[in-house]
This record gives structure tokens, sequence and C-alpha cells, in this order.
């Protein structure tokens, strides 16, 4: 009986070429629990994220999602991708929120590989990616870069 693996088999550093796009197989919902949960523990007063009375009267209409929710959920979907081999999550650049999220959509993500490269660590190497987030209708709400050391196969792969 072959046993499965915890971690994808073709993500290790090796794996990623500067032009690939990765399209994420998972969609997620942002669910209004969650979404008002996550705003008040991080003490985001913003009341357009949980007072539907004032917002009801807003361009929008309804609440909108916090942007801070609206990264973690894209960098999320990418991370079974992109983060599984990952050693340290090196930074986050060039964020940029370009729609609104609102409670109820679906968000969906996909990646280009911007750039690798060698780094100190001989058993890793350093994947720059581009990630994308876009909701049910197909509009881009997300994008971002995000710099990951992950693990070289020739390394790690036999542990």
């Amino acid at each position: 009986m072959k046993t499965a693996t915890l971690v994808g088999q073709d993500n290790w550093f090796e794996n990623f070429r500067p032009g690939d796009v990765w399209k994420h197989a998972r969609g997620k919902t942002v669910e209004p629990l969650e979404q008002v949960l996550i705003t008040n523990m991080v003490m985001n007063t913003a009341s357009s994220h949980f007072d539907e009375h004032q917002m009801k009267d807003s361009p929008w209409g309804k609440r909108i999602a916090f942007g801070g929710v609206t990264i973690s959920l894209v960098i999320g979907l990418a991370a079974q991708d992109t983060a599984e081999h990952a050693l340290a999550e090196l930074g986050m650049d060039k964020i940029r929120l370009k729609s609104p999220v609102f409670h109820g959509d679906t968000l969906y993500a996909w990646s280009e590989v911007l750039k690798t490269e060698d780094s100190a660590q001989p058993d890793a190497g350093i994947v720059t990616f581009r990630h994308h987030g876009t909701n049910q209708r197909d509009q881009i709400v997300f994008e971002g870069e995000r710099r990951v050391l992950l693990k070289r196969r020739s390394h790690w792969a036999n542990r």
C-alpha cells in the first residue's frame, strides 16, 4: 500500500520558473461571522465592516470586508501550492486592494512566479510570487507580491 503524502510533490523550489502561472484549486466564501470577528479582534474600528444600518445608504449598500481578511484569504488559498515547503515568509510588498469584497463573495486565487534565486542556505531558494485574488464575478480584488524561502527537493525530499 502506498502512503499518501502530506504535501504536494511539485511545489519545491526547483519546480518554480519565472513566468509560470498557477491557478489555485480552492475558493472561499467570505462569511459574515469570520469577517466581523477578525475585524474586531484586530481592533479595526471602521464601521463599514460591521454596521449594516450605516452602510445601507453608502455607495455599496452593504458592509464591506476588511482588507486584512481579503489579503489573508487570498494568500491562504495560494498557500497549498506556494508555501507547503516554506521555511520562512520573507516579505510582502506592492499590496493593492483593487475592488471591494462583500460578505458572501467567494474568492479565488492565482499566482505568477516573478523570480527565483539562490539563498545563503544551500537547502533552500527564494521565490518571488505575484498573487491575484478574484471574486465570483472575476473582478480582481487583490494583487500583491510575496517572497518565500522554499525547501529544495534535492535536500529535503527523502527525509
